[in-house]
């Protein structure tokens, strides 16, 4: 019996490993996050905060970390809600170099994802054009209504 146990465990480890290089539908969960993305970049670049956050898990436990941490997605929305008040000091975001690495887990199917990337903004923040450059590394979670971010550091 424990012999039976051990190679349906070896089975499972190895369908996890090589399941997502076989498809296993990896190129679309990419896609999906892809989507996401890009949604919350057109939404930014309309000034609509409440959409961008929708990329986000609407829970307690979800993390910004910037130049402080914020837990909790209301905290966050409102933290976004503060800092960019209008079109002129949210302005123009794009996402670039963006790399997403799903995360399989025990039957295979990607649960979790990593992905990093750059953002570049341009904005007029008080009254001043400037220019914001970064790196973000987000860890996302597939949950029922879809890709979710749960941690975003952001710098």
């Amino acid at each position: 019996m424990y012999k039976s146990r051990r190679w349906i465990a070896c089975g499972l480890l190895l369908a996890c490993a090589i399941g997502p290089a076989f498809g296993g539908g990896s190129a679309d969960e990419a896609a999906a996050i892809r989507q996401v993305m890009a949604a919350q970049q057109a939404a930014w670049n309309r000034a609509d905060v409440e959409t961008f956050m929708q990329g986000y898990k609407d829970a307690p436990d979800t993390t910004f970390v910037g130049r402080s941490v914020r837990k909790g997605y209301r905290a966050i929305l409102e933290s976004y809600r503060r800092h960019y008040a209008g079109k002129a000091q949210m302005g123009r975001l794009t996402f670039s170099d963006i790399d997403v690495r799903l995360l399989p887990c025990a039957h295979g199917e990607a649960r979790y994802a990593a992905v990093t990337g750059r953002f570049h903004l341009d904005r007029t923040a008080h009254g001043e054009v400037a220019q914001d450059d970064g790196v973000y590394s987000l860890l996302w979670e597939k949950t029922a209504q879809g890709w979710k971010i749960i941690l975003d550091h952001s710098s």
